[in-house]
């Protein structure tokens, strides 16, 4: 794998790192992102997620995902650009898992598909309106399918849900 995908866990969760790795590698693989691009997914607690959630979107809840793109690129001594840093995706490991849990579904196809719509906001996409969301679900979609996921999973986790990103 080109990209360079950093897993980080803030807490004793038990997580398929190469899984995580996998599912934003298949997003990244599918568009045309610079081989060097990295992004972070960080596995926190909910009361983080919670506390960035009330910061930056004014809701006063934890959630699944947030995704938290990079800003411009970085130009380094040189002044040749680093490759690109697209920025960073939290997950709330308690929230996620509970979520799994009530819907049916395995822990780790959740997270996979949570660091898929993450990674799909962090290149861009939004489901802010209906054509934007049929544009975003496509691409998800498609990841999922390279995975192995089954689409089911989608609609229980996210429909009509605007409170993931």
């Amino acid at each position: 794998m080109a990209f360079e995908i950093d897993i980080q866990l803030e807490g004793d969760y038990a997580v398929n790192e190469g899984g995580l790795r996998l599912a934003a590698f298949t997003v990244l693989d599918a568009h045309e992102v610079h081989p060097d691009s990295g992004l972070t997914v960080v596995i926190t607690s909910d009361d983080f997620v919670r506390g960035l959630n009330m910061q930056f979107r004014g809701i006063d809840s934890p959630t699944d995902v947030l995704s938290f793109p990079a800003d411009e690129p970085l130009i380094d001594d040189s002044g040749e650009e680093e490759p690109p840093y697209l920025g960073d995706i939290l997950i709330a490991y308690p929230y996620a898992s509970a979520q799994a849990a009530r819907e049916g579904h395995a822990l780790d196809d959740s997270l996979a598909l949570l660091v898929v719509h993450g990674t799909l906001h962090l290149l861009g996409y939004d489901h802010d309106t209906p054509e934007n969301r049929a544009e975003m679900w496509a691409a998800q979609a498609e990841a999922l399918g390279v995975l192995g996921i089954s689409e089911a999973i989608v609609p229980a986790l996210e429909e009509g849900k605007d409170d993931a990103h």
